[in-house]
């Protein structure tokens, strides 16, 4: 026996007191409904046993027969109309109704029985159905009434010389001692019944807080979290891991439908083979998501004792965020030194400019003017390259403030019109235009900086066909909608690729190397990511591998969602 169980029941507790609505009690309603058909049958088997003896020796009374015609309309009705009500005290009129009809039914039949038939054991049904249903003071009661009962009716057959009072009075007496002890045991049983049933509903109750606080949680990570079984099917995901592996909102059945997904589905094999936990960064590469760097860890889960059930959590973390974090907690101090420094520059590099105009217009000599023109296009380089340097320190300040949504077909169009304008002779780009009118969450501004820079840069390496750069929108099942610029140039070096959009770097010795970052501040700064890929086009009927970059755009609020399928 534990503690709990040798502290229950108290001596004070109500089984009843805890019911506030008794509909809502499972097991005593179901007890209330047996017992309710119990005595429609019990009912219904005297009604047909007195018409048996009454049709056969025509010694039961015609009021006896109205009796329990009467008693089996009552029970049905009660059984079939009435709602389960638990009584509170004894003295309630239903309660007297259903239980004194019980015991003043079966004492008359007792009393004015014809034949050797005893209905004494059917007055343990009232007492049951008080113990059970009742409170423990109305079921002790409901046994010493039935035994006081029991014992009038032992002296009036004694009085009456109808049979011998000693045997007959010991008789009542253990009878009633036995209903006693049947209503103090069935009363403990049902108390207990409550309150196991309160504590499994309150235990019920808490795990579903718990679910919804867990599923809450689940789907407001940053974090992708990916549940498989032992057969590498998914059980589950949340909206995190969906972006990150690009799940449809029809979820593949296991980790090996796509063969992006081979990474992954290694470390689940090793997860569950070695029975310990894994962690390991992967590069998750897809055709139409690019590359993805993640840290990876998994965990597992097992009811003991039952292995097949074993589960494996995978933890996705996008590596993007941790380096994005680095690179702003770096990159804090030397932007705010590249800053001042450039101020500094920019004001000895103006009169450097000034003075080899003033110069340039005083030489004659071709050499001499030759070098003066090394002096001016340097002196323009190192100025675009302080210009740059101050557009990184104020990006920043850009993006303090919510962008305003805008339209990406419209403004993509608009921007390679202008961008084709300023050189048509070699400027050419192939537009595939595909959000649907939905708005993206960005600074047109921005938009500008970003999809030009990318021109110029697809530019540099494309070759002079009419279709070497092409711009496309899409707009993914999630309705999120990308911008990719692709070119066809030539794949670049691995070493080029790990470093491509970090500052100062660059391919090219005439390159300041910042308009691929500045690119990808503008997108993290609204909340938007750009990568690279090698892809495959259409170029003159045949299919072309080039360079990609991809600009994932926030996915649109509900909202513009609903005003976009209108």
């Amino acid at each position: 026996m534990t503690a709990l169980d040798d502290a229950w029941p108290p001596s004070d507790f109500d089984p009843r007191a805890t019911i506030q609505a008794p509909v809502g009690d499972l097991a005593m309603t179901r007890a209330w409904y047996g017992f309710m058909t119990a005595r429609a049958t019990i009912a219904l088997a005297l009604l047909l046993l007195q018409a048996t003896q009454y049709a056969l020796t025509g010694t039961v009374p015609v009021w006896v027969l109205a009796m329990c015609a009467l008693y089996l309309a009552s029970a049905l009705a009660t059984r079939l109309l009435a709602r389960p009500r638990l009584p509170r005290h004894a003295l309630e009129p239903t309660w007297l109704l259903t239980v004194g009809m019980d015991v003043l039914v079966i004492a008359l039949l007792q009393l004015f029985q014809s034949g050797t038939v005893s209905y004494t054991p059917l007055l343990g049904v009232p007492v049951l159905l008080t113990a059970v249903l009742g409170t423990r003071p109305m079921a002790i009661g409901m046994a010493l009434a039935i035994t006081l009962l029991l014992l009038l009716e032992t002296w009036w057959t004694s009085a009456h010389g109808q049979a011998e009072s000693t045997g007959r009075y010991l008789q009542a007496g253990l009878a009633g001692l036995g209903y006693l002890l049947l209503a103090f045991l069935a009363n403990q049983l049902a108390a207990r019944l409550v309150r196991e049933e309160q504590l499994a509903l309150a235990g019920l109750h808490a795990a579903r807080l718990q679910a919804q606080v867990n599923q809450l949680v689940m789907e407001t990570l940053t974090d992708g979290v990916v549940v498989v079984d032992a057969q590498t099917r998914l059980r589950s995901a949340n909206p995190a891991a969906r972006t990150l592996l690009g799940l449809d909102a029809a979820q593949p059945p296991a980790l090996d439908a796509q063969p992006s997904w081979t990474p992954l589905l290694e470390l689940a094999r090793a997860t569950f083979d070695q029975a310990a936990p894994q962690a390991a960064d992967l590069t998750l590469r897809s055709a139409s998501r690019g590359a993805r760097r993640l840290r990876v860890r998994t965990r597992m889960t097992e009811a003991p004792g039952r292995a097949h059930e074993r589960l494996c959590v995978i933890f996705l973390h996008d590596l993007r965020e941790a380096e994005a974090r680095t690179r702003t907690e770096k990159m804090a101090a030397m932007g705010r030194m590249s800053a001042a420094v450039a101020h500094e520059i920019r004001n000895p590099l103006a009169a450097i400019a000034q003075a080899n105009a003033l110069l340039e217009e005083e030489l004659q000599a071709p050499g001499q003017r030759q070098l003066t023109q090394m002096i001016r296009h340097n002196a323009q380089r190192l100025s675009k390259i302080v210009d740059e340097v101050l557009d990184v320190a104020r990006v920043p300040e850009a993006g303090r403030t919510a962008p305003p949504s805008l339209l990406l077909d419209a403004n993509v169009q608009d921007i390679c019109a202008d961008w084709v304008r300023r050189a048509p002779q070699r400027r050419r780009v192939q537009l595939d235009l595909a959000t649907e009118g939905l708005p993206v969450d960005f600074d047109s501004e921005h938009l500008r900086r970003v999809l030009v820079n990318l021109l110029d840069n697809a530019l540099r390496y494309a070759s002079e066909r009419p279709a070497a750069i092409q711009v496309t929108t899409r707009l993914s099942a999630e309705r999120q909608s990308s911008l990719q610029v692709w070119s066809d140039g030539a794949p670049l070096e691995e070493s080029v690729e790990r470093h491509l959009f970090e500052p100062f770097f660059s391919s090219e010795s005439r390159s300041s190397g910042l308009g691929l970052y500045i690119c990808r501040e503008l997108c993290e700064r609204h909340r938007a990511s750009i990568g690279y890929q090698r892809s495959a086009r259409q170029l003159d009927g045949a299919s072309v591998q080039g360079n990609e970059f991809s600009v994932q755009f926030r996915p649109p609020k509900p909202a513009d969602r609903t005003t976009a399928a209108h």
